[in-house]
């Protein structure tokens, strides 16, 4: 067996030092002296060449100096404690009382008793003093690296010089960090896995690679596979795999015929055709967009609208059709406008970053609402590409895991010269521009409607309103008490539709790289200055101690997770500060080759999307808190292998799906020595079934009742939602929401849920009950719970029901020859299957005694009004007080197909379609 690991460059400056137990230090290359750092030269040319040792103590040493040393040893000449007097180098190097000529030895720091004194090395000499006072084991390394640099102390002017044209933040690039605030504390080596290096086996040619490796663990525990599963099984988990979709009853036929002759082959040829269908960009695009906490709307207090968020969740679509390189797909979406801010694909692709929950308004502080943003971009970066989570060493070092608090505020200094636009990006010809006539309609309509009563309140208020003393009060002049709360109200709901009017409109919500300027109160569209950084200040990059925006700690420069070098072996990146492109040099780092933990992250996402559960169990978390890999080979083999092909997510797919273990049945010819040998299911002796997603199972009843529109992007769709949710009073800051309307054709409401917009503040019940997740943090995994309001909602909700009668509707239109004909179809289509005998015979006796019920009831069409009354609490009051809402969609609504718009034989048959619609069989991939 041979082994291949992916080394670092030559170039790299940290190494690691393992030991049995986990590690407790680290391993530090000594500073190249000779070697020097230069600032922009267009800015700063006075400033020349500066060394490693005259930056340390420039920016570090002198500093550290006189905050904690020149109190006792140069603050009073008169009163030099033990004649160490830290005023200048000569006297530095006159040494004290207790040593003279080895207090600092040139080139030799560990041996110098200025470094022996601040770590405590030699009892009655530790420096300072106190313990509460020691100096952190980053100063201490500071003043042992200036030593070994030759201890250079420059003149003031010019020390003034290299502090400020690296505070200015000129486009200066500084090494790495050489070491990091480590607290005394150690790992477990078990698991460090995710940052050792890549270490890839070579697989006998033979072999698949990916059976190659599962079957040598089922072999040592002595567990038997599975058989292969059937083909009717295997094409529909290729398909719902694959695009999310069931497969058509052609492709299930000729997939069984062509599977008889070539399994392999068929499969290989199968999966490559879905894959080439928009379908398949749509289904690994909703769930990417669940790792990137995609949603149409900012969420918080009141919830405006993102009315170009839907051109990032096209972009992910595009990417994943196009089969993007995931290297750069991940570059696009944390740097694209620092890449190429011409590209517009790029700009589109950064509304990444923006994704996550924010808002700013007149009673919020812009110093905590930015400070939320940045949590939020740090810790989901971290997570969607780094399996970890950053939140964790926010406020201290990260207990698990070798990642510093240091480290977090590092990593949100990339961030902290990163702004908020909505940039101007013309719409690509791929784009989906559809429908923006009637979006704006709508949204005009609405507005209108709340002109006018607006109108009409204020010209109420001006004439009746008194001004109020001490015995009048709200209702003594004539108002009615939700009068004033309407004004508010309507007021806010202008201001949150007229947002709404931009989703037609050639705009990116994307970022920029400048100044940080002060927001009060943002609603809506933020343009990007003419000179990003002419306005407002480069922020200070400093750790905010215990977490708080307000608390001032050490300061730091942008870079990214420090244990990646020191024990991954990583090659080491340069991060810019100031006006840099610091976004750019993280998504470099994180896509780099020798990254340990990026290729592996998302190789076991894309294995999770298959198999329900990934290699290593947890695939946002690959720390000390994560689930181990159970095959943790071959994880490391697929890393390098994905490297190799390109970075093709595609490939990937391919290579899983063509394998044994995705092909086997999910029923075991001996479960109880299943049991003992694999309790936990972790494998891969069977196939493990999985429910369908909420979205899943809502696409496929679109689909097998021929309702679903396989339209791709544009502007986001509005489905029907229940009505007691779409008509309950939603609170927003100055009042209530508008109610939920509906798109009025069933073609625009009946789109893959992809599209359907998501809501912050107002979930759909049906995706809530099926385990949709919140879109407001990074979701790694889909729960699957089962529990009654689920069996409640597919046998009782009208969304269900209408799918049945629109099921029905097509099978009759299709007119078999016979019932026995029809129901054979129906089962095709929502199982991929024909009935067994007892099915067929049940089905159709069901049918008929349905039909004759039916001929007897009677069903009355149902009325959509355009307008709603709506009780809410005045604010002021505390009192109820009623208002009309217009409702502009509903003036054109139609209604999906009705009972009563259908025969009797319809209808029987939809009593029976509901019960498949019903059955595990549908809502389960086995």
């Amino acid at each position: 067996m041979k082994r291949k690991t992916r080394q670092t460059n030559s170039t790299a400056i940290v190494l690691a030092c393992l030991v049995t137990a986990g590690f407790n230090s680290l391993l530090i290359a000594p500073i190249n002296a000779e070697q020097p750092v230069t600032g922009h030269s267009e800015v700063a040319p006075h400033l020349e060449s500066v060394t490693e040792g005259e930056k340390l103590f420039a920016l570090h040493v002198q500093p550290l100096f006189a905050e904690r040393c020149l109190a006792c040893h140069g603050a009073d000449p008169d009163e030099i404690e033990g004649g160490l007097d830290l005023r200048s180098r000569d006297r530095l190097l006159a040494g004290g009382d207790a040593f003279e000529s080895d207090v600092l030895i040139e080139g030799e720091g560990e041996h110098s008793m200025l470094f022996v004194t601040v770590t405590r090395q030699e009892s009655g000499y530790e420096m300072p003093p106190k313990e509460a006072d020691r100096l952190t084991e980053e100063q201490q390394w500071w003043i042992r690296d200036w030593i070994n640099a030759g201890a250079p102390w420059p003149n003031e002017e010019r020390v003034k010089q290299i502090q400020q044209a690296y505070a200015q933040g000129e486009q200066v690039l500084v090494s790495r960090a050489l070491s990091d605030d480590w607290q005394n504390r150690r790992y477990e080596s078990e698991k460090l896995w995710a940052y050792r290096p890549i270490e890839s086996v070579e697989v006998p040619p033979e072999k698949h690679p990916i059976d190659w490796f599962i079957d040598q663990q089922l072999e040592r525990v002595g567990l038997a596979v599975a058989p292969a599963a059937s083909a009717q099984t295997l094409v529909r988990r290729l398909s719902y795999g694959l695009t999310g979709l069931p497969p058509t009853p052609d492709q299930v036929e000729r997939f069984t015929n062509n599977f008889a002759n070539d399994p392999q082959a068929t499969i290989a040829e199968f999966s490559r055709h879905w894959m080439s269908t928009p379908q398949y960009g749509e289904h690994f695009g909703w769930r990417w967009l669940d790792v990137a906490r995609y949603a149409d709307t900012a969420g918080f207090a009141n919830d405006y609208a993102r009315p170009n968020a839907w051109r990032y969740r096209d972009y992910v679509v595009r990417a994943f059709n196009d089969d993007k390189p995931y290297n750069d797909f991940v570059r696009e979406q944390i740097a694209g406008d620092e890449i190429d801010p011409d590209n517009v694909e790029n700009l589109i692709a950064t509304g990444f970053v923006r994704m996550g929950p924010w808002e700013q308004t007149g009673m919020s502080v812009f110093k905590e609402t930015r400070g939320q943003w940045l949590d939020d971009v740090t810790d989901t970066v971290g997570q969607a590409f780094l399996a970890h989570s950053m939140l964790c060493c926010k406020c201290h070092d990260h207990k698990f895991d070798p990642i510093p608090t240091r480290d977090y505020y590092r990593m949100m200094a990339v961030f902290s010269t990163t702004q908020f636009a909505e940039r101007d990006a013309s719409f690509l010809d791929r784009e989906n521009c559809g429908g923006f006539e009637r979006s704006d309609a709508w949204i005009e309509a609405k507005v209108a409607a709340y002109e006018k009563e607006k109108k009409a309140l204020e010209d109420k208020v001006e004439r009746l309103k008194k001004q109020e003393s001490g015995e009048a009060k709200v209702g003594d002049n004539g108002l009615d008490p939700g009068d004033e709360a309407s004004l508010a109200r309507i007021s806010k709901n202008i201001v949150r539709h007229r947002i709404e009017l931009d989703r037609v409109r050639p705009l990116a919500l994307s970022v920029y790289t400048g100044a940080t300027i002060l927001r009060k109160n943002v609603q809506g569209r933020l343009d990007m200055p003419a000179n990003p950084w002419g306005k407002g200040e480069i922020e200070n990059d400093v750790i905010h101690t215990g977490g708080d925006v307000y608390a001032v700690g050490d300061a730091v420069e942008p870079g990214a997770l420090s244990a990646a070098e020191s024990v991954g072996q990583m090659s080491a990146i340069e991060f810019p500060i100031g006006k840099g492109k610091r976004r750019l040099a993280l998504a470099d780092w994180i896509v780099d080759p020798s990254n340990p933990l990026t290729s592996r992250v998302i190789v076991n996402r894309v294995w999770s999307w298959h198999f329900g559960k990934g290699i290593a169990a947890n695939p946002n978390n690959f720390g000390g808190t994560g689930g181990l890999p159970t095959h943790r080979e071959l994880l490391d083999y697929l890393a390098a292998w994905f490297m190799d092909n390109g970075w093709s997510i595609k490939k990937l797919n391919e290579l899983i799906v063509t394998s044994d273990a995705f092909a086997r049945s999910s029923r075991h010819p001996d479960p109880d020595s299943l049991a003992e040998k694999d309790p936990l299911g972790e494998l891969y002796a069977t196939f493990l079934p999985r429910r369908l997603t909420a979205e899943e199972l809502r696409d496929s009843m679109l689909f097998v009742s021929g309702e679903l529109n396989d339209e791709v992007g544009g502007i986001p769709c509005r489905p029907d939602l229940n009505l007691e949710v779409a008509f309950q009073p939603r609170q927003i800051m100055g009042g209530t929401a508008s109610v939920y309307e509906p798109d009025p054709t069933p073609r625009d409401r009946n789109r893959r849920t992809l599209y359907a917009e998501r809501i912050r503040g107002m979930r759909d019940p049906f995706m809530e009950a099926f385990n949709q997740p919140g879109p407001d943090k990074s979701c790694e995994m889909r729960e699957t719970s089962i529990v009654a309001p689920q069996a409640l909602t597919l046998i009782n909700s009208q969304e269900v029901l209408d799918r049945a009668v629109a099921f029905a509707d097509r099978i009759v239109r299709e007119e078999y020859p016979d019932d026995e004909a029809a129901i054979t179809r129906a089962f095709e289509l929502a199982f991929s299957r024909t009935p067994t005998p007892e099915e067929l015979t049940a089905c159709v006796d069901h049918w008929r005694r349905a039909v004759s019920q039916e001929k007897k009831s009677t069903h009355e069409a149902k009325i959509y009004r355009d307008k709603i009354e709506r009780t809410v609490m005045a604010e002021k009051t505390g009192k109820p007080y009623t208002f009309v809402e217009e409702m502009p969609a509903y003036t054109t609504y139609q209604p999906d197909l009705t009972l009563d718009q259908v025969d009797a034989r319809t209808r029987g048959l939809a009593h029976v379609l509901l019960v498949l619609l019903n059955t595990n069989e549908f809502c389960y991939v086995d």
